[in-house]
């Protein structure tokens, strides 16, 4: 069985920014293999209250299922500190599952390829750093 290639989104704005992302980094790489790492980039909020963001990307390999990787990334947020309140609140730690192999769903808890990912040039610009070759898309 081959694994399959993962795309992650990290974000923070409260707190320290960076030490959040690098935990964060740390329980990824106990259930993903994380093959490569975007730099860290300071953006402005998008839809949202400052302070500024530090976001990155990762790429990695799983055999995690979609539904079942997602759950892994809210338990990560959770023992990390956040606390959902408010939609687009500020965060210690976020987390979005950009890509899961060609994976293509839709269901109340998760959409892949993630749906805003086009439109959120924090997500947009390490892409572009990591020259990810085209994620083919087939249905789940």
């Amino acid at each position: 069985m081959i694994p399959t290639s993962v795309v992650i989104a990290l974000g923070s704005n409260l707190g320290d920014r960076a030490w959040h992302l690098r935990r964060a980094l740390y329980e990824l790489g106990r259930v993903i293999s994380i093959v490569r790492l975007s730099s860290v980039y300071e953006t402005e909020p998008v839809d949202a209250p400052p302070p500024r963001y530090l976001n990155m990307v990762v790429v990695g390999h799983t055999w995690i299922p979609p539904r079942l990787l997602l759950c892994v990334l809210l338990d990560i947020e959770k023992r990390l500190g956040r606390r959902r309140s408010i939609r687009n609140a500020p965060r210690i730690i976020d987390l979005d599952l950009i890509f899961h192999g060609a994976h293509r769903m839709r269901t109340p808890e998760l959409t892949l390829p993630h749906p805003r990912y086009h439109e959120r040039e924090f997500v947009l610009a390490p892409l572009r750093e990591l020259r990810l070759p085209f994620f083919g898309v087939v249905s789940d």
